[in-house]
């Protein structure tokens, strides 16, 4: 394998890095104190840089499919990913290459219909609405899909929708006009075929978004963690993505690349931290000395370089599989840089905070934010023990029959 970029990765790259360099990094600052003062609002600026990242053909990035963008592969896209995670959390909106929109349209590229990818996907590439995903319950471990109590029942040419979902990340935008709901079908089927997905307007009868999550205090703005209620919610049949009781495929389907990108994103998020404890290390004097002359600050920066790295490796690696030979040919990659990097960047941004001592855990620096979201990673699209878990099971299946079944 080989991890050189192409000389169209190289340009999407650079052009991605300069754009966010003179135009994302300096309006970040105005953004984040406009949302905070009014928000589940867009400020305005996003909508004048989605215009000028779109002219320059900055646009749908994460799709490997040229019908839509560029048609970038997953192993092209991945530093271009990272990039957009130094400025979080408006260039993966600028770029159209949020999530869960891109989860969400990648499940209507590869599982929709005609009719539903023109009325949902067309509109989502086009940055004119957003959309947000509801899985998580409040009243089960959803850690195991499995225990999913919402139901998604057929009744002659429609299906209805029951139940409550949480940490509906997206949902508080005033964008979003449609979740992807997931709910059980027909209880009595093999468990992999329960679940269907469907499509579902927030202004259906019957759906009704109640409060934000705040993760350890922040709320995201404007996009949010919501909790929706589903009371009766009557759609046609055909708003079901696939067929009723694909549900688990599409779901699988749908987190290989996604969790390319998350991974890479929390990388730049560690790259920025790394970089704002380095210069704090360096411009700060404490006992006559420069912290990075203090308390092994020199070798926690170290290890904090190698364990970006190897990450970053990792992760590239598993954009390569993926592309080679689809989510089932890296099924195990993918579950172990999920495993791997948030705990990394977790690790990363821990040290940072711990070198900038009280500031660190304020609000004069983005390191308090910045651990919210890595550390909330550790749990969202599975948690670490999950992840683990397929992984050991594979080792083992190496050794011994049985074992990993």
């Amino acid at each position: 394998m080989d991890f050189a970029p192409t000389a169209r990765a190289q340009q999407f790259h650079d052009l991605a890095q300069d754009f966010i360099g003179t135009r994302v990094v300096p309006e970040l600052p105005g953004y984040l104190a406009e949302a905070r003062a009014h928000p589940w609002q867009v400020p305005p600026v996003v909508e004048t840089l989605k215009a000028e990242a779109r002219a320059a053909g900055l646009w749908n990035l994460f799709l490997p499919d040229d019908r839509y963008g560029p048609g970038l592969s997953n192993t092209e896209y991945a530093p271009v990913a990272e990039l957009t995670g130094r400025a979080m959390p408006l260039a993966p909106e600028v770029f159209n290459c949020n999530a869960p929109d891109t989860g969400n349209a990648e499940v209507l590229v590869h599982y929709g219909s005609d009719q539903q990818r023109e009325q949902w996907l067309t509109p989502l590439l086009a940055g004119e609405i957003r959309s947000a995903f509801c899985m998580t319950e409040p009243g089960v471990a959803s850690s195991d899909a499995a225990n999913m109590a919402a139901t998604a029942t057929l009744a002659g040419d429609e299906v209805v929708l029951n139940g409550t979902k949480w940490w509906s990340t997206g949902i508080g935008h005033p964008d979003c006009r449609f979740v992807i709901f997931m709910g059980v079908t027909d209880p009595t089927a093999h468990k992999y075929r329960r679940h269907s997905m469907v499509l579902v307007p927030t202004d259906a009868p019957g759906v009704e978004i109640g409060r934000m999550l705040p993760v350890f205090g922040f709320f995201d703005e404007p996009y949010g963690h919501g909790e929706v209620s589903f009371t009766d919610v009557r759609l046609p049949a055909d708003a079901i993505i696939a067929g009723p009781g694909r549900g688990f495929e599409i779901a699988q389907g749908r987190l290989g690349p996604g969790r390319i990108h998350h991974c890479m994103r929390a990388i730049g998020l560690a790259e920025v931290a790394l970089e704002l404890a380095c210069r704090r290390a360096t411009d700060r004097v404490a006992f006559g000395k420069p912290l990075a002359n203090l308390g092994g600050n020199r070798e926690r920066i170290a290890e904090a370089r190698l364990a970006i790295d190897q990450a970053r490796l990792l992760v590239l690696r598993t954009a390569w599989l993926l592309d080679q030979h689809g989510v089932a040919g890296a099924r195990n990659e993918v579950s172990q840089i999920k495993a791997v990097v948030p705990r990394m960047a977790c690790d990363v941004i821990d040290m940072a905070i711990q070198i900038h001592g009280g500031a660190g855990v304020s609000d004069v620096f983005p390191l308090a934010e910045m651990y919210a979201g890595a550390r909330a990673l550790r749990l969202a699209d599975g948690p670490d023990e999950v992840h683990l878990g397929m992984v050991a099971r594979a080792e083992l299946h190496k050794y011994a029959e049985g074992v990993g079944a």
